[in-house]
């Protein structure tokens, strides 16, 4: 379950139109443990063409998003986390910017409760230290 604004999401309905997916954070209860990533809602494919054609199909898909748990394999393991959406995007390149801007702006970098081991693969903990 995801929950936006203390509201429940369970379903594409309950998501603003035009939107291309999200940023959520993902909370142990328990340990304080907290982790920040983006989900597309969609999934794009290019698939070769039909017998006799020429171009090449795309075909869009509707992702896993309700059951998603993260990339992140501690998260992963978690039993029963606190999922919330912390703001909708309408691109791709708005998500991943959203998604950066929260983990720097929560200083997760640098909070040894985070799990984020980078942003972008490009800044590290291990880059922050003195």
């Amino acid at each position: 379950m995801w929950l936006y604004r203390n509201k429940e999401v369970s379903r594409l309905s309950d998501i603003p139109k035009g939107t291309a997916g999200f940023v959520y954070m993902i909370i142990n209860k328990e340990t304080g443990e907290w982790y920040v990533g983006k989900k597309s809602l969609y999934s794009f494919r290019t698939m070769p063409p039909l017998k006799g054609m020429k171009r090449k199909r795309k075909v869009v898909k509707e992702s896993d998003w309700l059951n998603y748990s993260s990339s992140n394999k501690l998260v992963k393991k978690w039993i029963s986390p606190y999922r919330e959406i912390l703001e909708y995007c309408t691109t791709k390149k708005q998500l991943t910017y959203r998604e950066v801007e929260a983990i720097v702006c929560m200083q997760g970098l640098e909070d040894p409760k985070c799990l984020n081991e980078n942003v972008l693969g490009k800044f590290f903990p291990k880059d922050l230290e003195k």
